[in-house]
């Protein structure tokens, strides 16, 4: 082609609409070549990594679930929730007496178990019966109708009959005209109260048996002048009734309850009825405003002895509870709110896991920065630092630092603080030797040899110009570390070692599947808990992979 034709063509393009609007550059100008800075270029390596991107969202998801999520639930952390529940409780129990009850005098107080195996060994066996101690000259004795006679340690025993089951016990210290001091009585059938606030001394107590036991229409307790009138085991005062006498021994469960006539002899009657089936349900009235109350009876064969047991309403824990809409996935068991304790749990593992990382990348890159910018005996000193924090069993120590705190009694709060800063204390040493090894290829570089020449201070060549250049694999490291972080204080706080109760993690909620029952049964509890951890930590490796990959220059993507 000529140099006209050439000329021609040029000018035919120049004046083409293209060339218009299109501005022609150089091949050597520099504005035809897009330059990108160092972190454009990770980021977009970054980004086009799917999987990385993957566990972004992930990590993204927990952070909102976690932080967020704790503000608009409508429950707090540590929020009990109560549910009605219908029980059966030990209302009272009841048997018919067959075996002597012992009631002392106030000045006696009590009635020694010598003295009542004594009385059980000789009762009904008389003057001459086995066992008995039968006087020189009975005689003199200022009883003259002893029944038996015992010794326990240097006092005498004997009992004489009031009556059918009724005795009255007496000791002495000298049966030749020694002084006869009544102690008690022995009976078997049971006086109870009519009127709580009624007293049933021992001179009423043992004036009504004995009465009773002789069929007398009416007594007079020692040391009073009522008179007191007994009907088929009714005994009145002036035509009130104060107390009665059956051959059942009914007591309530609580201290706190009396018992009426009316509803003891329903008991009786009811237990009557039904011995031979060995239970029976009724309902009665219990108060003026006639709610009525089902009683379930049981008899324990062995014993004998009825229980009655009363359906009482009680307000207790709503523990493992199943999925509603009032909680989405159930109560645990303290009966808390479980979506909230997975939101409050969630906070606490990943701010453990960020501040143990954050303590220990601080103390990695001092240490590691000086060891490796000095070398010589600073590098070798700090490298043998590390090589015993290697050797330090953490599992033992975490045991027995959290037995320590156990016993001292160290506040929730106060140990999650110990628990971040022991993790972070010995989580350092990896972190100082990644700092080292890049510090020691760095050091003797170019760059570092005109920070020298510049007169720059030690400080600030090693935390202004080394430092900066290990940021990357510092982001990788700590990035991967975290989830390793957060398996830790989950499997801490599983063992009874770290967080604890009111404060949730992910690791204490899933302690609650120690019990094998809940495991099989309550899935809510453990599966929420454990699929977020799985989630959380596996979002963090992929992280940390992809920016490893993102920063690694080799990569071609």
């Amino acid at each position: 082609m000529t140099d006209k034709n050439q000329n021609e063509l040029v000018e035919e393009v120049a004046s083409s609409p293209a060339s218009e609007t299109t501005e022609q550059f150089s091949l050597n100008d520099d504005r035809r070549v897009k330059v990108l800075s160092p972190g454009v270029m990770v980021a977009k390596r970054f980004f086009r990594n799917r999987l990385a991107m993957v566990g972004l969202f992930v990590l993204i998801a927990m952070f909102l679930f976690s932080f967020l999520g704790g503000l608009i639930s409508p429950y707090d952390e540590d929020q009990l929730f109560y549910r009605t529940k219908y029980l059966k409780k030990e209302y009272a129990a009841a048997i018919r007496n067959e075996e002597f009850l012992y009631k002392p005098t106030p000045e006696q107080g009590s009635i020694k178990g010598t003295v009542q195996a004594g009385f059980i060994a000789n009762q009904g066996a008389g003057v001459d019966g086995k066992g008995a101690w039968i006087p020189e000259n009975p005689a003199s004795h200022t009883q003259a109708h002893y029944e038996n006679v015992y010794k326990v340690k240097d006092k005498y025993y004997w009992h004489q009959s009031e009556g059918p089951d009724l005795y009255s016990l007496y000791e002495t210290d000298n049966l030749e005209g020694g002084v006869d001091t009544l102690i008690g009585v022995a009976y078997k059938d049971v006086l109870s109260k009519s009127n709580e606030a009624f007293d049933d001394n021992f001179a009423f107590f043992f004036a009504a048996l004995k009465a009773y036991t002789n069929a007398s229409p009416s007594f007079t307790p020692a040391g009073s002048t009522d008179v007191y009138t007994i009907d088929d085991g009714l005994i009145a005062l002036n035509g009130e009734e104060v107390a009665f006498v059956s051959h059942y021994k009914v007591q309530a469960a609580a201290v706190d309850v009396f018992l009426t006539r009316e509803f003891k002899e329903t008991i009786i009657a009811t237990i009557e009825d039904n011995e031979e089936a060995g239970e029976a349900t009724i309902e009665m009235e219990t108060d003026e405003e006639g709610v009525t109350v089902e009683y379930f009876f049981e008899k324990n064969p062995n014993t004998g002895k009825w229980s009655i047991k009363q359906e009482v309403a009680s307000r207790v824990y709503d523990t493992y509870s199943a999925p509603s809409k009032a909680h989405w996935l159930g109560t645990d068991g303290y009966g808390m709110d479980m979506l909230t304790r997975l939101m409050y749990g969630g906070r606490v593992s990943l701010m453990i896991g960020f501040i143990v990382e954050i303590i220990s990348t601080v103390l990695g890159v001092i240490l590691g920065g000086i060891s490796g910018y000095f070398g010589g005996w600073v590098d070798n000193l700090i490298m043998r630092i590390v090589d015993i924090f290697y050797c330090i069993p953490s599992l033992p120590i975490f045991i027995i630092l959290g037995t320590a705190m156990d016993n001292m009694g160290v506040p929730p709060k106060v140990r999650m603080i110990y628990l971040m800063l022991i993790l972070g204390f010995l989580g350092w040493p990896g972190i100082a030797r990644l700092v080292r090894g890049q510090i020691l290829s760095l050091r003797e570089q170019e760059f570092m040899t005109a920070t020298e020449a510049c007169g720059l201070s030690v400080h600030r060549r090693i935390f202004k110009h080394l430092v900066p250049n290990v940021i990357p694999q510092l982001i990788v490291s700590c990035t991967m570390g975290l989830g390793g972080t957060i398996l830790t204080e989950a499997t801490l706080s599983f063992l009874g070692l770290g967080v604890r109760f009111p404060f949730a993690s992910w690791g204490n909620i899933i302690n609650d599947v120690n019990d094998t029952f809940v495991l099989t049964n309550y899935w809510f509890i453990w599966i929420p808990a454990g699929t977020l951890l799985l989630l959380t930590v596996l979002a963090f490796n992929i992280l940390g992979d992809g920016l490893r990959d993102a920063f690694d220059p080799k990569m071609k993507r």
